[in-house]
């Protein structure tokens, strides 16, 4: 078999808890974005428009909707019988089985895959980011510098900058200093976590530090030893679009922002397509009493009522009298008759019944999730009824097959959780 250049890593494996009850199901690389497309889309899709064709994607929270979704690679042009994209779970070696427990353990536990496409350079990406990159100028920059690891950096606001992994860089970009989330940062360059490295290199480091760390992980441990061990470590400046939509407030806007006439973050271009895994549905069905605006609408949409500055994913219901405003309405969901929505995230396969309201009332933090649910916007989870003529008020959570009983005098107030066990869930 040919040796592959460089192949792709993609940790897909975390939770995202700061999603709440979006990831509750499903990890949050599988959350949908953009109407018809999941977050992994995007690196997978970057994957391929740079040339890398062989992927491994490591899963481990919730993969089920991940892996389906992935299939055997077929809409990336990634169903390959040498490459291709392989879903790699935590496995039995042994006697036992052992989780991932750091980004780093993640490769280590896999250096059998990667070992046999012989590559000279492996690239680590991460699975809960949007943007598009081309991830073969990096390379050229690695080999141009002649490095042992290359890591993307872009310049983020100087009063955020405690909040990411700071690299500090010489005139030549070398990273001379990384601070993980300090509190005085002397740079303002932060860490996309999008690696490249000599696999020789990386491979060694990997086994070193498993002796030492059980729960590996690049941040804390493999760059540091190869800044400490004295190996040429490189930044590499992006200043395009990227965005880690980590909190509910991130994932709203950015997908918000993708309704605007030019959005900065353009799903229409034709040079770099974002592929993705989608159900064969028909085209949307726009009745003659609805009015829909500023809205980004995918296709098996039914729309009879108001839709204003939302996105709709594939097959979403909007019944007759229904008003949807600045909302996210994820695949295969209904919005019944005489509904009021605004700002909300309605998950995958949920069902608002008749007369709801969600998004009323004063702007109270979640008593239970208050790093979570702040920003005013409510989110329904997945498989979730909700029954009819209820009030669900701001930074409100709600999950599972609810009832009437449930709601006291028909209304949640804003900043409460109601999650039920059991039912559709």
């Amino acid at each position: 078999m040919e040796r592959k250049e460089m192949i792709a890593m993609l940790l897909a494996g975390g939770q995202g808890s700061r999603l709440g009850i979006l990831t509750q199901q499903i990890a949050k690389p599988a959350v949908m974005f953009g109407g018809k497309y999941r977050i992994i889309d995007f690196p997978l899709s970057n994957c391929i428009n740079s040339g890398i064709d062989t992927v491994g994607v490591l899963t481990q929270y919730e993969p089920l909707v991940l892996t389906k979704h992935i299939g055997i690679g077929v809409p990336w042009d990634l169903d390959l019988n040498y490459g291709g994209v392989s879903t790699l779970s935590p496995f039995v070696t042994g006697n036992q089985g052992e989780w991932y427990s750091g980004t780093a353990n993640a490769i280590y536990q896999n250096i059998k895959f990667i070992d046999s496409y012989q590559p000279e350079y492996v690239l680590i990406l991460s699975g809960d980011h949007v943007y598009k990159m081309d991830y073969s100028e990096m390379l050229d920059y690695h080999k141009e510098k002649g490095a042992s690891a290359t890591i993307a950096v872009m310049e983020v606001p100087w009063e955020v900058a405690n909040q990411f992994g700071i690299m500090n860089t010489d005139d030549n970009k070398k990273i001379v200093g990384f601070e993980e989330k300090p509190a005085n940062p002397q740079s303002n360059l932060a860490s996309m976590g999008i690696y490249i490295f000599n696999w020789k290199e990386l491979r060694q480091a990997l086994i070193e530090d498993n002796e030492i760390h059980n729960d590996s992980d690049f941040g804390m441990h493999i760059i540091p030893s190869f800044l400490n061990g004295g190996e040429e470590v490189f930044a590499y400046p992006f200043d395009s679009y990227w965005k880690d939509i980590g909190t509910i407030e991130a994932y709203w806007t950015a997908n918000m922002e993708l309704a605007y006439v030019v959005p900065e973050f353009n799903l229409y271009d034709n040079f770099w397509q974002i592929y993705t895994n989608s159900d064969n549905y028909g085209p949307q069905f726009v009745g003659t009493e609805a009015d829909v605006n500023h809205s980004l609408v995918s296709k098996g949409c039914q729309v009879e009522g108001t839709v204003e500055n939302c996105i709709l994913s594939p097959n979403v219901k909007i019944a007759k009298g229904a008003v949807v405003k600045n909302s996210i309405i994820m695949e295969n969901s209904v919005v019944e008759e005489g509904c009021v929505l605004d700002r909300c995230i309605i998950s995958e396969k949920t069902t608002i019944g008749r007369n709801v309201r969600i998004g009323e009332g004063e702007d109270i933090i979640n008593e239970n999730k208050p790093k979570v649910y702040n920003s005013g916007i409510s989110v329904i989870g997945m498989n979730t009824v909700v029954p009819d003529n209820v009030v669900i008020g701001k930074n409100c959570e709600v999950g599972g097959h609810t009832t009437a009983e449930h709601y006291e005098n028909g209304h949640l107030p804003s900043g409460k959780s109601l999650i039920v066990e059991g039912g559709t869930l």
